[in-house]
């Protein structure tokens, strides 16, 4: 692994650690040479194949994301030839960093609007042309790759951490750090976080197997995983449920842009979960040492508008409205008056011009205390204007805003 890359680092956090008042570390795998842990897996897996097969020259997966990343760095460095198949849809910054982290040795093949399609037609040329299908997560060679995680946070803190907290997408991650842990550092303990809307771990436990979730959200994209791979599972199935801690989407926005604008480290969505779970923990980390694992910081900075937006609505700093405003002159001017001095218009838009007595409006209104809203409410009630919230309903939500 020293001839890929060094450690990353194992840093103390005094932000983190004067706030939960505990020793608060973070394993920096953002810091990796592609931004994320998945170079290591990729690394032991592909080392191995070819020590049983030395002349296995070409190898095939199926990624949108780090993964790909991971596999493309160490066909590369291994100097073989890699497929690496994306679906259609996949932003035009991660198959560039794809194919600049592989050069010549990666050859990516873009099919599929979804996943499961891209994985599919991955798996259908893998075998027509005898190549090695590198997984993700599902192969104990990837799993024992990113156990070096745990190697490693040993090795650089010098004792055994009272907690660990790792972000769970197929279970690689976790799986390997805690196979690794349970035998080094016995009396260390766990806490999991998944996507709210992602949450694989949470089925699998709850079924006693891996299950597909019928619906998966894919803003956390490093860990939103529709199902939990079977080997990660037979090593994790030992989880109590009630370690498992699911953070809703909108909340990891807060914490990703805590993070920048305190700290100044970049964390995807998936990279920040183990951070985002510190406030659910304070009474029980009090006094204590916990490691937190920022998985990855492959983050796209065309997302940050959507970022601040999601973070805003879940502190309560921007909520939409639709409401009827009479169509007579002055009624604008008159509703205008009804904001406080901290609210700030960000979206009026008429969504029905063809009313003669009243339209419907859509309005987007940011303000500094969430606290206010409840008096802008009032204040509307009070004028007799008819309005719904639609900040929290998701199916408006996404159609309008």
């Amino acid at each position: 692994m020293r001839a890929l890359f060094p450690k990353t680092p194992l840093q103390r956090n005094e932000h983190l650690s004067q706030r939960f008042g505990a020793e608060i570390w973070l394993k920096r795998e953002d810091l990796t040479p592609v931004r994320s842990y998945k170079l290591r897996g990729a690394f032991n897996a592909m080392r191995k194949v070819r020590e049983r097969q030395p002349d296995q020259h070409h190898f095939v997966c199926a990624s949108a994301g780090n993964h790909a990343q991971g596999m493309a760095f160490v066909c590369r460095h291994f100097g073989v030839q890699g497929t690496i198949f994306m679906p259609v849809t996949t932003p035009q910054q991660k198959i560039d960093k794809t194919r600049a982290f592989g050069g010549a040795q990666v050859r990516i093949e873009l099919t599929g609007d979804y996943f499961d399609q891209t994985l599919a037609a991955a798996q259908s040329y893998c075998a027509a042309q005898g190549a090695h299908f590198l997984s993700p997560f599902d192969d104990p060679d990837v799993i024992e790759g990113q156990a070096t995680v745990a190697v490693e946070l040993l090795q650089q803190l010098g004792r055994a951490p009272d907690l660990v907290v790792l972000p769970v997408g197929g279970g690689g991650l976790a799986s390997g750090v805690t196979g690794y842990l349970r035998e080094a550092a016995p009396e260390t303990a766990y806490r999991f976080v998944e996507p709210l809307g992602g949450a694989s771990l949470t089925a699998a436990l709850e079924a006693g197997a891996p299950v597909k979730l019928a619906r998966v959200n894919s803003f956390v994209d490093g860990a939103a995983v529709a199902r939990l791979g079977e080997t990660p599972f037979q090593r994790l199935s030992w989880i109590d449920r009630n370690d498992v801690l699911l953070a809703p989407e909108d909340r990891i926005c807060v914490t990703m842009l805590e993070m920048l604008n305190v700290e100044g480290i970049v964390l995807e969505p998936a990279g920040a979960l183990s951070v985002d779970v510190l406030p659910e923990l304070a009474d029980e980390i009090r006094g204590k040492t916990v490691v937190c694992v920022t998985s990855g910081g492959n983050f796209d900075f065309e997302r940050l508008p959507e970022v601040k937006e999601r973070a805003q609505r879940y502190a309560g700093l921007k909520k939409y409205f639709i409401l009827r405003m009479p169509q007579r002159p002055g009624a604008l001017r008159e509703f205008l008056n009804l904001l406080g001095p901290d609210d700030d218009i960000t979206r009026f838009e008429y969504l029905k011009k063809s009313a003669r007595n009243f339209g419907s409006v859509l309005i987007g209104i940011e303000t500094k205390s969430a606290s206010g809203f409840a008096q802008f409410a009032e204040r509307m009630d009070a004028a007799g204007l008819a309005f719904r919230d639609i900040t929290g309903d998701e199916a408006l939500s996404e159609f309008l805003i």
